[in-house]
């Protein structure tokens, strides 16, 4: 993800603000060596873990599964055609209610086909997007994840020539000023935002409170949402102005820690857009991204963070 990511009212001023400098509080200097260390040690961490045999760089299918059998393999009577150099039946994925369950097909499982990291076996598949059940074989993985009230089968190759021949990110300068302090204002009570994905379907989100801030002079508010059962992080959907030329057009994320006195009281939370970064939806057609919330679509430039992904 964070799903991510994961990845989420009055308005208060905590600094004034310019493009190069967004507040005055807690934020780096300019000369900050170890603030800058930091970021690209964080960069650093981000490519590498892009680009593991398990990264969305290997992501390169996402079938949907009908209710009742769906079989798949590479054979053409397979209902899910897996497009790599693999087995011509894998098995039978049956959808009953919220229950999927894995059956093997005429002759058996393949030689080498694991489930969890042991022999396959038949039985029900967890589709739980904190730990789903993981189907493998070689370079292969598959998991069925639940969306928009529907089954997904997700497919990733070790091989795929999106992993292999990737050439790296593209970033905007470290820039201290777009790490601001925010002012963290908690919910009365439990809030759910109906969030929506690139595939036209929503996902419902526990939403804590929102940050607000100044950024460019402008007095601006984001609103994070906790990513599957992770509660011990923020999770910040957006898009802003740089959109249309520079950043990926759907959307940026942006995690962070929690606010000085918990996601319950009012505090501060610190925002480095410096640690903006891509959706898996900019590197692959295959993911199911969740888009910005209206409230999360911002009218300024946030020249900070990771640009474009260009193949």
């Amino acid at each position: 993800m964070p799903l991510l990511l994961l990845s989420p009212h009055a308005v208060v001023l905590c600094a004034q603000a310019s493009p190069s400098q967004a507040t005055s509080v807690s934020a780096p200097r300019a000369d900050d060596a170890q603030w800058r260390a930091q970021l690209e040690a964080w960069r650093t961490r981000r490519e590498r873990e892009l680009a593991a045999p398990d990264g969305w760089l290997t992501l390169v299918g996402l079938e949907w599964l009908k209710p009742g059998v769906n079989s798949f393999g590479t054979a053409p009577d397979c209902a899910i055609k897996i497009r790599a150099q693999a087995p011509q039946h894998f098995g039978l994925l049956t959808v009953s209610g919220k229950t999927v369950q894995l059956l093997a097909p005429a002759g058996g499982f393949p030689a080498d086909f694991q489930l969890d990291g042991k022999p396959a076996r038949e039985g029900t598949l967890s589709a739980d997007d904190a730990k789903p059940s993981t189907l493998s074989w070689h370079g292969l993985a598959m998991v069925v994840l639940p969306r928009g009230g529907r089954y997904a089968l997700r497919i990733k190759d070790a091989d795929s020539p999106t992993r292999t021949e990737f050439k790296g990110l593209h970033w905007y300068p470290p820039d201290p000023g777009f790490r601001v302090i925010a002012k963290w204002i908690p919910y009365s009570g439990p809030r759910v935002e109906k969030i929506p994905t690139i595939f036209n379907t929503t996902l419902d989100m526990p939403a804590p409170g929102v940050a607000e801030f100044t950024l460019n002079d402008k007095s601006l508010r984001l609103e994070p949402v906790f990513e599957g059962g992770e509660r011990d992080k923020l999770f910040f959907i957006l898009r802003d102005l740089t959109s249309r030329t520079t950043t990926y057009e759907a959307a940026r994320f942006l995690h962070t820690g929690l606010p000085s006195n918990g996601v319950d009281q009012p505090g501060t939370l610190v925002l480095d857009f410096n640690e903006l970064y891509n959706p898996p939806c900019a590197y692959t057609p295959y993911a199911t991204c969740p888009l910005p919330p209206e409230q999360n679509r911002l009218p300024v430039a946030i020249e900070a963070g990771e640009q474009r992904y260009s193949h």
